[in-house]
């Protein structure tokens, strides 16, 4: 399980001061790419040298409550199924220890060039599965 902490900007919310539901994408996008990070694999080295992506294949969401202007947010991010080619995690967006919104996010891995499905390597697998 990984956590990330978001704060709300103005530019995140409508004009009620609600977060604007595709923010949440961006939020979760954020804390699987700082989790990959953190793991030692940047994406734009990924695609550079090794022509990988990571790239979303599909996402359920749940949206329970809102999030307001000013919150301070965390993102948890658990690994729940590893393929060859794909691996799904649950991602959590919270305020304090409140449920805001939960989904099921599949992610696949690409050639960079082509799009073509290609699989994970090991080491990275291997530390997605650790995390």
């Amino acid at each position: 399980m990984v956590e990330f902490a978001v704060r709300v900007y103005y530019e995140d919310t409508d004009a009620g001061g609600v977060v604007y539901h595709s923010q949440y994408l961006n939020f979760m996008e954020r804390a699987r790419t700082e989790w990959l990070r953190g793991l030692g694999f940047a994406q734009a080295a990924l695609r550079q040298d090794e022509q990988l992506l990571f790239v979303l294949h599909s996402m359920q969401i749940q949206f329970k409550k809102p999030a307001k202007l000013d919150d301070d947010l965390k993102v948890v991010s658990q690994l729940t199924e590893m393929g060859r080619g794909s691996f799904s995690c649950r991602q959590q967006v919270m305020r304090d220890d409140v449920i805001l919104l939960e989904a099921q996010v599949k992610v696949a891995c690409v050639n960079a060039d082509s799009f073509k499905p290609t699989g994970i390597p090991a080491r990275i697998k291997i530390a997605l599965e650790s995390s």
